[in-house]
């Protein structure tokens, strides 16, 4: 089991694929929430998405691994109000 705690502000999240996700701005609850730089384009851009806390599968240093392609793992983001993207 992954110890949640070691998961830091501004580390990066990376697919298992090694494929940059996103940058932890924190974790609220079971969800990890992303920096606003990441949010993407056109509708998504200036607020902030999460990433389930349940893909993490490695936390090493400033940076958290997935258990999905970075392809993947972006199409469970969701926005503020638990929106899927």
């Amino acid at each position: 089991m992954i110890d949640h705690s070691k998961i830091k502000g501004h580390s990066e999240i990376i697919g298992i694929d090694g494929v940059h996700v996103g940058t932890v701005d924190r974790v609220e609850g079971d969800r990890t929430k992303l920096t606003k730089k990441d949010s993407g384009e056109g509708p998504h851009e200036g607020h902030h998405h999460y990433l389930d806390i349940s893909l993490v599968v490695e936390v090493e240093g400033d940076v958290v691994r997935l258990s999905a392609n970075a392809d993947v793992a972006i199409t469970f983001e969701e926005e503020d109000g638990g929106k899927a993207v």
